[in-house]
């Protein structure tokens, strides 16, 4: 199986799917892996999350690397564990979080946003930072800026990354990014899935471009 950050630092971006029921998000998910999007991330704020989570392990491309998002709690840790997902993403700092994460042995992408946060999640054993919301924060040249100081954290900035600009996040030092309704589109609302791939393949494309 490979490493999940290796995953996701190869593909350069996480997609994060939300919808008001989880259990359509798998179609979505192998259109998105289909063309270079490995990394898929089910947010528990879509109604039976856990459940898919389950259920798409089972069926999912071999090449998917699929996440849970918006984990909030021990217990939401846990489930989404159990269900098989192999990675935890947090919208903020969440220690306990964390530390489930650390125990099981499942990477977590800790939410952050000032510098004290970023290195705090770090110390408690984040594999990467999600710097959140990174857009409002000052897109790319915030992310630079903390870059200087702490060059060895794994940064991937999401909230407001755009298909245009991601790019941009990479050439600031960041591991990947983190893309949701821009990638998304009307795919969540039973759009076009043919329209998807050619976004994600534009987009898993416009990356690899940038140097590593």
């Amino acid at each position: 199986m490979d490493d999940v950050l290796e995953v996701i630092g190869n593909c350069r971006v996480v997609a994060v799917l939300r919808a008001p029921r989880a259990a359509t998000l798998a179609p979505i998910a192998d259109v998105l892996v289909g063309a270079g999007v490995r990394a898929v991330e089910f947010a528990l704020t879509s109604a039976g999350a856990v459940e898919a989570i389950a259920a798409y392990r089972q069926s999912a491309p071999p090449q998917a690397c699929i996440g849970a998002g918006t984990v909030l709690s021990v217990a939401d840790a846990e489930a989404v564990i159990d269900a098989g997902a192999r990675y935890l993403v947090t919208p903020a700092m969440l220690p306990e979080v964390i530390a489930v994460g650390v125990r099981r042995g499942v990477p977590v992408l800790a939410g952050a946003l000032t510098p004290t946060e970023i290195l705090a999640a770090h110390r408690a054993g984040a594999s990467a930072v999600k710097v959140f919301p990174a857009a409002s924060a000052g897109g790319p040249g915030y992310l630079r800026s903390l870059r200087e100081p702490l060059p060895d954290i794994a940064l991937v900035p999401t909230g407001g990354v755009g298909i245009e600009d991601a790019a941009d996040y990479l050439r600031a030092g960041a591991l990947a990014v983190g893309l949701g309704g821009q990638l998304l589109g009307d795919a969540v609302r039973g759009g076009d899935l043919v329209a998807l791939a050619e976004r994600a393949r534009g987009l898993v494309a416009r990356l690899a471009e940038v140097p590593a």
